[in-house]
């Protein structure tokens, strides 16, 4: 009986697209779970004949007589996925973000712990107020305001933990997914949020508008909720949950393809389809209403006028990019400012980092990283999608986090470099582009050992699941991450990242706000310490 009940509970695994072979394409949907071979041999030698009732595979109950070709039957080419180790199998859960020694060509950082005991944090943003006060999101919908000495206020800034629609399950990926501040924040109050949702026993994709209360400047006005977009999910993941706002003024809305896997809605997918608002990037005017709508549509979105697309639609082809930034472009030359970067995460190959373009055809379901996934769609001539930066396979990670260009002035050696991660493997990793080639260099980041994070209150180590990476005001560099990835473990922690190498780090460390005269000059906007009234 813990035998049948354990196999069919895999069903409703997270890791189930995997189990059952459904991320594949080529391979035909498993009845059973992939299983591990010591598991595999240790049932099949008490009950093989259970597999009689629980699976419909007569190529399997042929093999029921010869234990070792029966197991090696049910065994995954990706034994990192096998039941029932998958959620305990260190290349999935351990910790890469430990001290590595002698690391040719490593890049030494360290951190700085700047919160913890947060649940799942989602989110880390900036209001570009002047205030230099942070908030950070989490997944199960409450956002907390921290001012500029790190303390965290004891009332959230928004909760809105009754309506957000998650679990805690690890591995749910919905929930209170992303948050923008209005440009004009300061003037008109006004915050973007993106969040799932049950209606009428349907899942759903929800953007909101809300304004900071006239009474406390640290506090949402909950009733002044505005709903601006609602999208049906047709299952529980890639959610997308992404939202920022562009120098342009208007607000990007990075959705996910559906969910399940392979993007199986209709003959091309989701992704594919422009009459459909999944598996996009979006690009809406919340300054204004048009259309009956909430919102107005940008007169350059590059599918107005076109009968068969949504008007919403700035860039098509995403499978789930989970994290996205703008550039803010170098200090000193503005080079690079306005570049949209997104990691999308990958189906059972490869995970990719996008650069973002007006009408760009980023490739699901036709590509997957720079492969073909569906041979079909992949050899439409008139598919022309654009390629990753870079992409990396599974034995890397499987899961991207993207991240941010570093501009801030703390750290000069850092300007320039892409920022990300992995949620799977926990590794952290970099990008440099070569100005003259285009080409952009990976390197991987490890925790400085030795001597380099000697300096008191810098660590070397993180917890492992990397979930997000946020920018505080002056453009310096964080990232979110957890021991237990469920929506209410909380075990989350922000951590700065520091390069204890730099002539500025001394002046730098935990706790240290630099003075107006070391930043003024090469951030975008002025440092301002004197709080509002």
């Amino acid at each position: 009986a813990g035998y049948a009940r354990d196999l069919l509970c895999q069903e409703c695994s997270p890791y189930a697209a995997h189990l059952y072979d459904a991320e594949d394409p080529f391979t035909p949907l498993r009845t059973v779970p992939g299983l591990c071979q010591d598991y595999c041999l240790d049932m099949w030698h008490k009950c093989r004949g259970l597999f009689r009732h629980l699976s419909t595979d007569q190529e399997l109950w042929a093999l029921e007589g010869n234990r070792a070709r029966f197991c090696r039957y049910l065994s995954l080419d990706d034994t990192d996925y096998c039941f029932p180790y998958v959620l305990i199998n260190k290349n999935l859960n351990s910790n890469l973000g430990h001290v590595v020694a002698d690391a040719k060509g490593c890049l030494q950082l360290c951190l700085e712990e700047v919160a913890n005991g947060l649940r799942n944090p989602v989110a880390m943003v900036h209001a570009r107020d002047g205030t230099h006060r942070f908030f950070v999101a989490e997944q199960l919908g409450l956002v907390w305001a921290y001012l500029p000495d790190r303390s965290r206020l004891g009332k959230p800034f928004l909760n809105i933990s009754r309506v957000v629609l998650t679990s805690p399950w690890e591995g749910d990926e919905r929930g209170f997914l992303g948050i923008a501040f209005h440009p004009s924040f300061r003037h008109n109050r006004r915050l973007y949020v993106y969040y799932s949702v049950g209606i009428r026993s349907s899942e759903w994709i929800r953007i909101s508008e809300f304004r900071v209360s006239e009474d406390d400047e640290n506090a949402v006005d909950h009733s002044s909720e505005r709903i601006i977009l609602e999208v049906k999910e047709p299952a529980s993941n890639h959610n997308g949950g992404q939202l920022l706002f562009g120098d342009d003024g208007y607000l990007y809305i990075f959705t996910g393809d559906g969910g399940m896997a392979g993007d199986p809605f209709g003959t091309f997918g989701n992704a594919q389809n422009k009459s459909a608002l999944l598996g996009k990037v979006l690009r809406i005017d919340v300054d204004r209403k048009e259309r009956g709508l909430p919102y107005g549509i940008p007169p350059d979105n590059p599918f107005v006028g076109d009968p068969a697309a949504q008007p919403e639609v700035y860039a098509l082809g995403v499978r789930n990019m989970w994290r996205c930034s703008f550039d803010r472009g170098d200090p000193s030359s503005g080079a690079g400012r306005g570049r949209l970067f997104c990691g999308d995460v990958g189906q059972n190959k490869f995970e990719e980092v996008d650069l973002v373009e007006r009408g760009g055809n980023y490739g699901w379901r036709a590509r997957e990283g720079f492969e073909c996934y569906d041979r079909s769609l992949c050899a439409n001539t008139s598919l022309n999608d654009l390629l990753p930066i870079f992409a990396y396979p599974h034995t890397v990670g499987k899961s991207v986090t993207g991240g941010y260009v570093y501009r801030g002035c703390e750290y000069p050696n850092l300007n320039g470099l892409y920022i990300f991660g992995d949620f799977m493997s926990g590794r952290l990793m970099s990008l440099q582009e070569n100005p003259g080639t285009g080409q952009w260099q990976y390197s991987e980041i490890c925790m400085g050992h030795g001597q380099t994070c000697e300096f008191p209150g810098l660590i070397n180590n993180y917890y492992p699941y990397i979930i997000s990476f946020g920018e505080d005001e002056a453009g310096e560099l964080y990232f979110m991450s957890t021991g237990e990835p469920s929506a209410t473990a909380p075990r989350g922690v922000v951590y700065k990242i520091i390069d204890a190498s730099s002539c500025k780090a001394r002046s730098a460390m935990p706790g240290h706000v630099p003075a107006p005269s070391v930043c003024s000059s090469l951030t975008s906007q002025p440092f301002i310490l004197q709080w509002w009234k």
